[in-house]
Order: structure tokens, then sequence, then C-alpha cells
């Protein structure tokens, strides 16, 4: 497991009891470099939509425990938000949660001249992801041919 990887993964394990003590869902956790500098990202959720109060809560109480623990060796900033509109679909529980939701799906190559999918998710599994779109009809797509797969949302 990479220290990138590892960093995830203690950073969930800390994070789950604090969101669940709020009635938050954890969406994901990520741990990259951008400009030059380290970003340790948590994602939160709650029925109708995070606040910034819920995201300081969520922030004061994990980088305490953070200082605490001190298990990442750089220096990092530390962010915590909501996932957003357009949020990306990579865990089982991020499928599990978006069944009956309209997705779009962006494939590594064309497929019928097309790369890009939306249609509502009516299955998936660790292998297969599939979408149904409005006229009825399905289509099932490798989980390997995915770039991307994420909510999908009109304005």
């Amino acid at each position: 497991m990479s220290k990138k990887e590892v960093y995830e993964q203690k950073t969930e394990e800390i994070l789950n009891p604090i969101v669940e003590k709020h009635g938050f869902d954890l969406w994901d956790v990520e741990y990259v470099k951008e400009g030059g500098n380290w970003y340790l990202r948590a994602y939160i959720d709650k029925p109708g939509g995070i606040m910034v109060d819920d995201c300081e809560v969520v922030s004061r109480e994990l980088s305490d425990i953070l200082d605490e623990k001190d298990f990442i060796d750089e220096a990092y900033i530390l962010e915590v938000s909501s996932p957003g509109l357009g949020r990306p679909l990579k865990k089982e529980k991020d499928f599990a949660r978006s069944l009956g939701e309209e997705v779009e799906v962006r494939t590594y190559r064309a497929i019928d001249r097309q790369k890009e999918f939306i249609g509502i998710l009516k299955d998936y599994d660790k292998d297969t992801v599939t979408i149904e779109y409005e006229d009825g009809e399905t289509m099932a797509f490798d989980k390997a041919d995915i770039a991307l797969i994420r909510l999908a949302f009109d304005f």
C-alpha cells in the first residue's frame, strides 16, 4: 500500500466516528499534491446538503486528532467540504447510495463514436455498471473502460 493510501485509510478511520456522531456521511478522503502543496481533503455530506458550519465542526475535530496522532510526514493543508454536485462515484458505497440517480459515464475509448453517456444508474457489481436511458434501453459498461462516473446535474 502506498503512503498516500495509508494516509487516506488512517484518516477515514479517524473521520468515520466524527461524521457519524454528527449525522453526516463520509463521501471520500484524498491526499493529493497540487501546485507544490499537499492537501488532505475530506468530503462529507448529509441529506439536504452540507453547510460551512458542518465543515468547520468536522475540520476542528479532525485537526485535533491528526495533530495528536501525527502520522503524516509532509506538511499539508486540511480541507473539509461537500463533495459537490458532480461528485464522482468511486467506492461501492457511492454506487449503492446512487442507485436510481442520474449519472454521467465517461469512457476512455469511444463506444459507437461516443465517450459520454447519461442515464439512470440501475445496477453495478465489482466489474460492471449498468445505466438505463429515458427510452428504457439499458447499457452495461466494464468498470475498466470507465474514465469517470459521477452524478449528473442539470442547470
